[in-house]
């Protein structure tokens, strides 16, 4: 098959309908947890606890998060992806109703715990699909795109939650998530086929250290998997200290951060949609390269002003482009790491989101250290998180070392970066 056949094939492998279900999943997790944060007083008074109480359901859902992906990502590895990912599609989708109904906070809490365990399945093993369906450019191209719908999703759920919080209520907001997972489950039964054929699941039946063992032996992987972590926390610190920096220091109001927040997002999706088009010429490497150099410019660049006591106008420029460049760095990054670990295609996709999404958790709470009227400490953490990413991008490669799973073979070394049409193996 030549290579502009095989690149037609993954192409059509991987279309719209099924990259729109795979960005739904990508999005419902920051969605769930983001969407409800502007109803937490009138959840604090309808419930009549106290606001760190009230903390404890976002804590629940991060915690579930975590360590359901470190579980659904091995489970596809060994019992396909299409099975799993409805049941924990249809799991999360039953415990955002008992959310929404919850009497108290003890039921609520426990039942954010499971939607975040459950919901971690359409992250781990979105991501784990495409890896299974194509490399290379194409892979790049692909997650990409499915990962800057993720990306806005933190973006733009809190003004979305502004807009509903006095209609509907934090009852509400909780059913709209509830439907949304509803909407990802109908999207996967309806679009999504199995991509891991019954000898793969065979050729990795293995215990889950073994699979654990490959990829982390797998010395390619872990760069790529830095660099989205970091650029991440990034993301993670602006979305935590964006209340205080746009009302507080910029002086905006609230639907002025409102519009500030869907600016942002239009630059991620643009930055992503740009980059997306690119790798077609570009090496996903090079670009991350050069996203990240544009990252830590604008990142020093916001320090500069806001330690330098420069008009506080100026803040919002330097964001932007900070918060855009992420629509290059963590598409192109995950498709980099996933090229490493195909064999285990979900273990790896499991690691890489619980790495990305536990950075993100211990950056956040940095950005409050400086007070509520001062941008140097949100402005500080963004940098020094994208002055290690951009350090981790520039390193030189390193040879991968194949590991071999308990029964299975070891995983192939990637082919050439500039193979857009490299594929899986026909099934």
């Amino acid at each position: 098959m030549s290579t502009a056949q095989r690149q037609v094939r993954t192409s059509a492998e991987v279309g719209w309908p099924l990259l729109l279900v795979l960005a739904s999943l990508a999005a419902v997790a920051p969605v769930a947890t983001d969407l409800y944060l502007p109803g937490f007083p009138q959840l604090r008074d309808d419930l009549g606890v106290s606001a760190s109480a009230v903390q404890l359901t976002l804590t629940a859902f991060l915690a579930g998060l975590a360590a359901g992906q470190l579980v659904m990502g091995p489970l596809s590895d060994r019992y396909g992806r299409r099975r799993p990912l409805i049941a924990s599609a249809a799991v999360c989708v039953a415990a955002g109703v008992v959310c929404a109904l919850a009497p108290n906070l003890g039921v609520l809490v426990a039942a954010r715990l499971v939607q975040g365990f459950a919901g971690a399945g359409g992250m781990v093993i979105g991501r784990a699909v495409i890896a299974d369906l194509v490399t290379g450019r194409v892979a790049a191209k692909a997650f990409t795109l499915m990962l800057t719908v993720g990306g806005v999703a933190p973006v733009l759920a809190p003004f979305v939650g502004g807009l509903l919080a006095d209609a509907v209520g934090w009852r509400g907001m909780l059913w709209t998530v509830a439907g949304l997972c509803a909407a990802m489950l109908v999207g996967v039964v309806v679009v999504l086929r199995e991509t891991r054929p019954p000898e793969a699941r065979t050729a990795t039946r293995t215990s889950y250290a073994a699979g654990l063992r490959v990829v982390v032996g797998t010395r390619g992987y872990w760069p790529p998997v830095a660099v989205l972590a970091l650029s991440f926390a990034m993301m993670m610190a602006y979305i935590a200290a964006s209340p205080f920096v746009y009302q507080d220091v910029v002086g905006l109001s609230a639907v002025g951060y409102g519009v500030a927040f869907g600016v942002n997002a239009v630059g991620l999706i643009s930055a992503g949609w740009v980059t997306s088009r690119l790798v077609d010429r570009i090496d996903p490497a090079r670009l991350v390269r050069a996203c990240m150099s544009v990252q830590l410019a604008a990142t020093l660049t916001f320090v500069l002003l806001a330690a330098s006591g420069a008009p506080t106008w100026l803040l919002p420029a330097p964001i932007l482009v900070a918060v855009a460049t992420n629509g290059g760095v963590m598409g192109n990054s995950a498709a980099l790491a996933m090229s490493q670990v195909r064999e285990v295609a979900g273990t790896g996709s499991a690691v890489l989101g619980c790495t990305q999404f536990t950075l993100g958790a211990l950056v956040s709470p940095l950005v409050g250290l400086g007070g509520e009227d001062s941008a140097v400490v949100p402005a500080v953490v963004m940098a020094t998180a994208s002055l290690l990413g951009w350090l981790v991008s520039r390193a030189r490669p390193r040879g991968r070392r194949p590991r071999r799973a308990a029964g299975g073979a070891a995983t192939p070394p990637p082919g050439p970066s500039r193979d857009a049409g490299a594929s899986a193996p026909t099934r």
